[in-house]
């Protein structure tokens, strides 16, 4: 009789131990899956691209890219005039990759529906939503146009836009204005006060801030980002440090350029009201810096995720602007009284862009604080920090994380590294409800679903004759 006690290490199905727990051994379970979702073809053409000279050397020239970005806050514009294929046109942006008007979520139709009112092209909601359908209005994914947007990321051509221009490449990114947390159009509420503020907004605000950024003469937007991390942001769903480090520049300007007292304390108390009104420059910011890694050949860095409330889709600088798509994830978090899980829409928006740069979930080790608003424990946050580590290219210096020792933030995502080893991207998010006209219901922490990352392995594996059937 074996006498031995055994120490087993078990790779695969935890239920494999049980019987060696029942003889009174030990056993350590590997949480190990096949890479590729177990798609035989796509760990072949994983096999073949890893390492390949070709790619490494793209993924070297695209992160330096990404990290040589300098994005600056230059302007306060309206989207028609700030983005040449919005002019004079019927045209509203979206949140994610694209989607007709007959599949997107609730949340993005009433947002839509609102936006519609908001330009005056039709009077309630509901003949909004029937001009939304009939054809008569374009839509398209922000990112088409180097914009993005939170949540819904409606941007119809009336709304201001933050104009971010990357000072090494000269490229140009947009992003609306935060309108705070609940009954937001971001969210999908369109009603009178939400449409009120939209046009106080869009107006005085606005009006306001143009000339006190462009006072600023460059605002830049790293150092700032840096700063607010060391203050318990983690700039995505805590930007509360970051808002207050941008009103301290803005203030001097806005009072030097000479509004009315009346409106300068409006303004002043509309954004120290918002905890959030930097998060739409912080997703400017990292759009701008990702740009500028997009067009590499054979790169498998990522530079986009994106969520339209049906499916995420993501992008990879080797393969142009090509989407790669998956169903969107549900998000697990903390909802408000009176909701839950059965009223939650699925993933939504462009935020994602900050972690997509090395921010949001990625340095949430910055943000212990944030747990209390999308779940989880401070070392929860610290968990996901250093897990993704083990999917990008390197880390960016400028953005450090103090519960880290100062180490800095994971970015650089590579689709191989996500594929081989099945750690998702972690996002975290608000929660919208999925009927049009609700509006926030809620916060969390989701992840990017892996097909998405497997579609991109076989795409650039297909790129370099590599592909699952091609020759070795």
């Amino acid at each position: 009789m074996w006498s031995e006690h055994l120490d087993v290490v078990n790779v695969g199905l935890a239920g494999f131990g049980d019987n060696i727990r029942d003889a009174g051994g030990s056993v350590t379970t590997l949480d190990w899956r096949p890479p590729a979702l177990g798609d035989p073809g796509t760990a072949l053409a994983l096999a073949r691209i890893a390492g390949h000279p070709e790619i490494e050397r793209a993924n070297q020239v695209a992160f330096e890219r990404y990290l040589s970005a300098q994005p600056v806050l230059t302007d306060v514009m309206p989207a028609g005039e700030a983005i040449p294929a919005m002019a004079g046109e019927r045209l509203i942006l979206h949140s994610g990759p694209p989607i007709a008007w007959d599949r997107m979520a609730g949340p993005v139709k009433g947002a839509i529906a609102g936006a519609i009112v908001f330009e005056g092209w039709a009077p309630t909601p509901e003949k909004a939503a029937e001009l939304a359908a009939s054809g008569e209005i374009s839509f398209s994914p922000a990112h088409h146009h180097g914009a993005v947007g939170p949540m819904a990321g409606v941007i119809s051509p009336s709304m201001p836009v933050w104009v971010v221009r990357d000072a090494t490449s000269g490229r140009l990114a947009y992003s609306n204005f935060n309108e705070g947390l609940g009954k937001v159009l971001r969210f999908g509420a369109n009603g009178p006060e939400v449409l009120e503020r939209l046009r106080w907004m869009s107006t005085e605000l606005a009006q306001a801030l143009r000339p006190a950024v462009q006072r600023l003469d460059g605002l830049e937007l790293k150092p700032l980002i840096g700063q607010a991390l060391h203050m318990g942001d983690e700039v995505h769903n805590r930007n509360a440090a970051a808002t207050g480090l941008l009103l301290k520049r803005l203030l001097p300007a806005l009072i030097a350029t000479g509004p009315d007292n009346a409106v300068l304390s409006r303004a002043a108390e509309f954004i120290t009201g918002n905890d959030h009104f930097f998060l739409n420059v912080s997703m400017a910011a990292c759009k701008a810096m990702l740009d500028a890694a997009a067009g590499v050949p054979h790169s498998s860095m990522v530079t986009a995720m994106a969520r339209n409330g049906v499916n995420f889709g993501i992008r990879v600088s080797g393969t142009g602007d090509r989407w790669f798509q998956a169903p969107a994830n549900p998000v697990d978090g903390l909802f408000f009284p009176g909701y839950g899980v059965a009223d939650a829409a699925p993933d939504l928006g462009d935020s994602a862009i900050t972690e997509t740069a090395g921010l949001g979930g990625f340095a949430m080790a910055a943000s212990p604080a944030i747990v209390k608003f999308v779940g989880g424990t401070p070392a929860d946050a610290t968990a996901h920090s250093r897990r993704m580590r083990e999917i990008t290219l390197g880390v960016n210096p400028v953005f450090t994380l103090p519960a880290l020792d100062f180490g800095a933030s994971a970015a650089g995502i590579d689709v191989r590294s996500v594929v081989d080893t099945g750690i998702q991207p972690v996002i975290n998010t608000g929660i919208a409800h999925k009927e049009a006209g609700v509006g926030q219901i809620g916060a969390g922490v989701t992840t990017a679903p892996l097909p998405c990352f497997t579609q991109a392995v076989d795409a650039l594996a297909d790129g370099l004759g590599l592909a699952a059937g091609a020759a070795a």
